[in-house]
């Protein structure tokens, strides 16, 4: 006899594995509370108990009741879980990203609404820890926003062509030879913003590889800091370059232009934060991805009224 309980592997076994809505439950109560008992999510009280008639638990702390979406991404979510794990899988395995409209399309969703579910599912993917980078760490910023060239005549004169980064978003990155890459939007790039974001991700006496920009300057003192002159064209020198953080600039990019097509400011770092997943659990299957962005789903609560304001 075939076992039915075996965790699926693809895509179809997932969508057939987590129809089954007892199923999904267990699933789902299993990741958010893997290390230890049922903990009311409003006073973080252990002791509580379970109504099985309606699949509720009741907190004997605060004595009011919460459902397994409480406290969650799902939160005051009318879809089911036979919905939002087998988003998760598409998501969190889609190597370009996955469209609102696509998702929309293949969950049987209005677009409005899987616009919403890839927003919350990408703030589960952002780490809620974050260990400081070390050895051998590349750093480099990067401007999103549509070429002046390729805009229609009324909005290029505004703009500057070519690659500048008026009117486009900032990012700034670090990436750890063989280890992880931290990226998040700036406000701006100015030589504060920057180092403040490259002391906050990387220890101290790490070896630092950049480009010659003046924002890098003085990092010496901190770091074993060498660089590469890209306005010279000089992109590797021995062991110094940045080819891998813009390896990852590149990913991004292929992501925005080839399925977001679009880049809202106030959004940016959910998507930074996705393709960061993406690249560092790059070495997982695609039921390990799913099982890690579910585990992180607790204290990310997001409202559509705050998702839009």
């Amino acid at each position: 006899m075939k076992n039915t309980n075996k965790l699926p592997e693809s895509l179809i076994e997932a969508v057939r594995y987590f129809a089954d809505a007892d199923r999904c439950f267990e699933f789902v109560k299993g990741l958010r509370w893997a290390d230890g008992p049922v903990v009311c999510p409003r006073c973080d009280c252990e002791r509580t108990s379970f109504l099985t008639t309606r699949k509720i638990w009741k907190c004997l702390g605060c004595k009011r009741q919460f459902s397994l979406k409480v406290g969650t991404i799902f939160e005051d979510s009318s879809l089911g879980f036979d919905k939002w794990l087998p988003a998760i899988w598409l998501i969190a395995n889609a190597k370009n990203g996955i469209s609102s409209c696509e998702l929309g399309r293949s969950l049987g969703v209005t677009q409005k609404t899987a616009w919403f579910m890839n927003h919350r599912i990408r703030l589960a993917m952002a780490s809620g820890t974050f260990q400081k980078l070390s050895g051998t760490v590349e750093t480099d910023e990067t401007f999103v926003g549509g070429l002046a060239g390729n805009m229609h005549m009324v909005d290029r004169v505004k703009k500057i062509h070519g690659r500048s980064g008026i009117d486009k978003v900032a990012i700034h990155g670090a990436l750890q030879r063989g280890g992880p890459v931290v990226a998040a939007m700036v406000n701006n790039v100015s030589t504060k913003e920057i180092q403040a974001s490259i002391r906050s991700w990387v220890e101290s006496g790490a070896t630092l590889y950049t480009d010659q920009a003046q924002v890098y300057i003085g990092l010496g003192q901190t770091y074993n800091h060498s660089s590469v002159s890209h306005s010279s064209r000089q992109y590797v020198n021995g062991d110094v370059h940045t080819n891998s953080i813009e390896s990852f600039w590149n990913l991004y990019k292929r992501a925005w232009k080839g399925t977001y097509t679009h880049n809202a400011r106030k959004h940016t770092n959910r998507y930074v934060d996705e393709r960061a997943f993406s690249y560092n659990n790059r070495e997982s299957n695609d039921l390990e991805r799913m099982i890690t962005v579910t585990s992180g789903v607790s204290g990310k609560r997001l409202t559509y009224s705050d998702l839009k304001a």
